[in-house]
């Protein structure tokens, strides 16, 4: 791997913060961002902050295939046992992690209007998103579809949960939704839906049909994404739900 010696090398409008500041983050690769929190770079061969911050993801990647996985799990000790992370860069690096899962798992409040699959998420991820074992989950909604509350009804293994409809709407029924969302992860980050996924929304939407509770959506979350069934399936059509 080749990594450039020094950022003072860079063409000013190619360099990490001003790419930033023109275009965004979004547009900005891992190491980069990475950089930015780093402000300098050293370690072998004197790298620069993003060659810095490429090093790091690569031994990252020695935990979990996935560096930003390992990123999201990481240790102070194992930051520093980096060449060129010291404590002042380990500690801006778990800073930001922590920063970034809060303002990500920070749920919408009871009443609010659960009216997307991103608002739907968004109400589960401090129960699903980024859990190492497979937990289902549904949201509880009044008749105007605002969020009574939440509520994970199983948890299973690193790959497999087990939920019955039964269970579900029991739960449905005890906190006295009239409507439901509900909602699993997928630890692998993988959010495209299983045909036990499938077959499980089948019957749920039978079964909501039949007790006249309307289940409006059932979301896949993992890795930071979510996938909604409604959106992907034509399942709502076999089974309408009256919403």
């Amino acid at each position: 791997m080749t990594y450039c010696l020094r950022i003072a090398d860079i063409p000013t409008n190619e360099r990490p913060r001003e790419r930033l500041m023109t275009h965004g983050p979004k547009i900005l690769a891992t190491a980069e961002l990475i950089a930015i929190l780093l402000a300098t770079g050293q370690g072998p061969g004197k790298l620069s902050a993003v060659g810095l911050g490429q090093y790091l993801l690569q031994e990252l990647s020695k935990y979990q295939r996935d560096p930003l996985a390992a990123l999201r799990e990481v240790t102070p000790a194992e930051l520093m046992q980096v060449p060129g992370i010291g404590p002042a860069k380990a500690t801006t690096i778990l800073a930001a992690v922590e920063l970034g899962k809060r303002a990500f798992l920070s749920r919408p409040s009871e009443g609010t209007l659960i009216d997307s699959p991103l608002v739907a998420a968004a109400a589960l991820s401090q129960d699903l998103m980024w859990q190492t074992q497979e937990r289902f989950a549904v949201l509880l909604l009044d008749v105007k579809n605002r969020l009574l509350g939440t509520q994970v009804i199983s948890i299973g293994t690193a790959t497999e949960t087990l939920a019955s409809p039964r269970e579900i709407f029991r739960e449905v029924i005890r906190q006295g939704a009239t409507r439901a969302i509900v909602a699993h992860n997928h630890p692998s980050g993988n959010i495209e839906p299983s045909p036990e996924d499938i077959e499980l929304t089948r019957q749920l939407l039978a079964g909501a049909q039949l007790l006249g509770i309307p289940l409006l959506d059932h979301v896949i979350l993992g890795n930071g994404n979510h996938q909604s069934l409604r959106e992907i399936t034509t399942l709502w059509n076999d089974y309408p739900q009256g919403d």
